[in-house]
This record gives C-alpha cells, structure tokens and sequence, in this order.
C-alpha cells in the first residue's frame, strides 16, 4: 500500500465531506486535471482507503430519534459463544455499530428506535434472545453534542 500524499489527502477530506463532489471542481480546486483526480480515487478505492459512499439519513427525521448506547457482556467468552454473539447481533436492524470493548463489558452497542417503548420491545423481544448475553447496561442519549464522520486524515510516517 503507497502513502497518502497531501493530494491524496486532499481528496480524502473533499469526498468524506461530500460523496458526491464533482470531480471537474475538485480537480480545479486541486490544481490537476480530471484524469489524475479519477485515478487517484480508484486507487484509494482499491487500497481500501476508501470504504464505501452512502448517504447518511437524519434518524429524527425517519421517526427514529432515540439513541441508545448498551454495554453487553456475555457469560462465556470461548470463539463459538463470541462468533455466535457477532452473527446475532449483525442481523438485529435496530443494532446500527457494535464494538468488542475491554474492561467490565464486552461489547458496545449504538441502537437507534423511535421511543422507550420501541427500545424495551428490542430489550426483551430481540437482545434477550441473543444468545450467551448475562449482563447489558443502558444508556440514553439525551443530546447530541457532536456527531461527525470525517477523519481528520494526516500524512503517513
């Protein structure tokens, strides 16, 4: 994998700031022409730098404005109890990041419902039956302070 570059990073924060960027003005405001923009955004798409591009929905506006952070831990920690946690959880649509944490839980939850009522249905009719989960804990978001996608990228070495 090559190093990032101050171009390369360049066009990093331009598409983390918006996908859709046309790359007629982002190679005018970089000072190349489109080709090498172009090719530059193929190759940190190859070398995974780039993951994906999605549109990134408000959850208030979709009727889904609770969030909650729920720490898991599970009663036994062998690879088929954890794997079997992991395939569970991918398939529970309200679970939208989960992260295998160190220190008293296991695992970090983000959930987004509409209401309390949504998320106690979630608790007993979905995480209750994952399998091998012995302890959860919740926490509810009362206010966002921050929410951002964008990395702050640095060159490399």
């Amino acid at each position: 994998m090559a190093s990032l570059d101050q171009i390369d990073i360049k066009i990093l924060q331009a598409l983390q700031n918006n996908a859709k960027v046309n790359m007629k003005e982002l190679s005018a405001e970089l000072n190349i022409s489109k080709t090498p923009v172009y090719e530059r955004v193929k190759r940190l798409e190859e070398e995974g730098y780039i993951r994906n591009y999605v549109a990134l929905v408000d959850n208030k506006k979709v009727g889904l404005p609770l969030v909650v952070f729920c720490n898991v831990s599970l009663a036994v920690h062998n690879d088929e109890h954890i794997q079997r946690f992991k395939a569970e959880i991918q398939e529970i649509d309200e679970v939208m990041e989960c992260y295998s944490i160190g220190g008293i839980y296991d695992f970090f939850l983000k959930v987004v419902v509409k209401d309390l009522a949504a998320y106690d249905q979630f608790v007993f009719n979905k995480l209750t039956k994952v399998n091998g989960i012995v302890k959860m804990q919740s926490s509810f978001v009362l206010n966002e302070i921050k929410h951002t996608t964008v990395l702050k990228v640095m060159p490399e070495g």
